[in-house]
Order: structure tokens, then C-alpha cells, then sequence
């Protein structure tokens, strides 16, 4: 195993904008660092978990994973609308007692409905696993390799969300900020789903 690569292929995936890193930098903005922490501890110990259970699971079902693929795009690819269409009308965090951000919980969680999550781990275990490893060993490996790339740069947005936050303290700015993130992380989940359907229509047509 190249673990040089195993870990830039993590680190650029992890730093890239994707759901994860707009809702964490919303979420910052909206409620504080201190308020996001249990969320981001969550998405990543959930990402080095999920791509773990993935590079165990993975060989021995690949064939039903292979057909559920696009089910599972469909349905996290509705979620991540869904949740944007939520972003877009959040208002300053403030003004209610019962606003708060996903917790730690909901950060664990999300990365199974997250479709860049399904395709990273996919295409990590399909790329970096040497097929003499034991998958036990390997699961571990790519796990701890994940939630210690993934954690710095989960830090990084969070951060800069609440960078960003600072100059975000006016009604009208807070409400355009929130409007362009809804926008990104719903244009994310259709270009995602646009990835896999050639794909799968392609796999339909071999059948």
C-alpha cells in the first residue's frame, strides 16, 4: 500500500468544497466554532468509520453494492437538496433559543447520505487496496489514515467560517451568504448525481 498517495488522495478529497465542508462552514458562521466542534468531531469520526466498514464490506458485496449505487446516489442526492433548501432560509442563529447546529450525532450520520462520501470510498477501495492485505488490517489503515487527514481540514472550514462570520453581521449579508452555500451544496449534489448516471446507464447497457 502507497501510503503517501492513500493520504494525498485523502487530503485532497477532504479539503475540496463538498457537503460536508459547506454545512460545517455555514454552520460556523451561523453558530461559532465552539458550537460546530461536536458536528465536525462527528463527520470526522463518521467518515473514518463508514470508508473503514466500506473497505471491509465492500469485496464481498460488490455486486449488490454495484446495483444500489445509484439508489443510494438518489437518496443522499435528495437529502443534500433537502438540506439545502433548509440553508437557504436560515436566519441569524441568535434570534431562537431552539436553533442549534447538527451536533455530534447528526455530523456522525451524515456522511451516509453524503454521495461524495459513497464515491470517495468506492474509488478508494477500488484504487489503494493491495489485493493480498487482510481487510481487517486494511480497514484499519484506511480509517485512521481518513478521520487524521480529514479532521485538519474539517478544522480549516470550520475556521474560515467563522472568518467569514465576522463580516457577516448584518441580516442582508447573513441571508445572501446562506443563499450562495444553499446554491453551491445543491449544484454539489446534482453534479454528483449527473457523475453517476452515465455510469450506471453505461452498466445497464453491458448487462
Amino acid at each position: 500500500m502507497n501510503l503517501v498517495a492513500l493520504v494525498t488522495y485523502l487530503l485532497v478529497m477532504s479539503i475540496t468544497p463538498g457537503p460536508n465542508n459547506l454545512v460545517l462552514a455555514s454552520a460556523s458562521v451561523n453558530f461559532g466554532f465552539s458550537r460546530t466542534l461536536p458536528m465536525l468531531l462527528g463527520m470526522a469520526l463518521g467518515l473514518s468509520l463508514q470508508l473503514g466498514a466500506l473497505t471491509l464490506f465492500l469485496g464481498a458485496v460488490m455486486s449488490l453494492m454495484a446495483s444500489l449505487q445509484l439508489y443510494l446516489a438518489i437518496a443522499g442526492c435528495g437529502y443534500l437538496l433537502w438540506l439545502s433548501w433548509n440553508l437557504a432560509r436560515a436566519g441569524k442563529a441568535g434570534g431562537g433559543a431552539a436553533a442549534r447546529p447538527m451536533g455530534f450525532f447528526g455530523g456522525l450520520m451524515f456522511n451516509w447520505l453524503n454521495p461524495k462520501v459513497w464515491l470517495m470510498g468506492f474509488n478508494l477501495v477500488m484504487v489503494f487496496l493491495p489485493t493480498q492485505m487482510d481487510p481487517w488490517r486494511a480497514a484499519i489503515v484506511f480509517a485512521l489514515a481518513a478521520f487524521f487527514t480529514s479532521l485538519p481540514c474539517v478544522i480549516v472550514w470550520a475556521g474560515s467560517g467563522v472568518a467569514i462570520g465576522r463580516f457577516l453581521d448584518s441580516p442582508l449579508r447573513l441571508r445572501a451568504f446562506n443563499c450562495s452555500m444553499a446554491a453551491m451544496l445543491a449544484a454539489t449534489a446534482i453534479w454528483l448525481l449527473a457523475e453517476m448516471m452515465p455510469a450506471h446507464s453505461l452498466g445497464a447497457l453491458m448487462a
